[in-house]
């Protein structure tokens, strides 16, 4: 079994990165990382990605004239590597309809809320305000609607008393690192078949 090739796209701390590529040293894990990208320099996932072998890339999008035109160079980096799947770990840019078309049933996402609940940015903050008992994450195909795409898997946890958005994140994102490989997993052994 051949591997499905897979970018990772993140800008920041990248700690779902890490995940991902933590699950991808398993032999029996369907999915290989080849390369990581981020629109920010100072990503601090990037050292995390060379440390462990992988190609990296940063592809600035204050560079480019539209959004447009900066998904197209991601693209053409993704291809230069052979990419077959695509799993963005808090790329914080919202896609172009043409870039997502292009990587079709390839590119997922994993957002912090169960959706379609709290699409969009500060999820924890908005649960807490409306009084929510339950928060989590899904993981989700991309399409051109914002959050909008397929849930693949999901986790929830309760949403306690007294808790705050950092407290109610920190106990998110522990979920987010289980249910994100599997999800991969999922999206990679899909590649797979297809390709054979």
């Amino acid at each position: 079994m051949t591997k499905a090739r897979t970018a990772i796209l993140i800008s920041g701390r990248g700690s779902n990165m890490m995940a991902l590529v933590e699950a991808a040293r398993a032999a029996d894990f369907p999915a290989n990382i080849v390369c990581v990208l981020s629109n920010k320099a100072d990503a601090k996932g990037l050292a995390f990605a060379a440390a462990n072998g992988i190609a990296t890339k940063v592809i600035d999008n204050t560079a480019y004239p539209t959004r447009e035109a900066y998904d197209a160079a991601i693209d053409a980096y993704l291809r230069s590597k052979d990419v077959e799947a695509v799993a963005l770990a808090g790329f914080m840019r919202v896609l172009s309809a043409d870039f997502i078309a292009g990587w079709d049933g390839r590119i997922i996402n994993i957002h912090p809320s169960i959706l379609p609940a709290y699409k969009g940015l500060h999820t924890h903050e908005r649960a807490i305000a409306e009084g929510a008992k339950v928060a989590g994450c899904s993981v989700h195909m991309v399409t051109p609607e914002l959050d909008g795409g397929p849930v693949l898997m999901q986790a929830e946890v309760p949403v306690l008393p007294g808790d705050t958005p950092d407290t109610l994140a920190a106990r998110v994102l522990k979920e987010e690192h289980k249910i994100y490989p599997q999800a991969l997993a999922w999206l990679a052994n899909r590649i797979i078949e297809e390709r054979e």
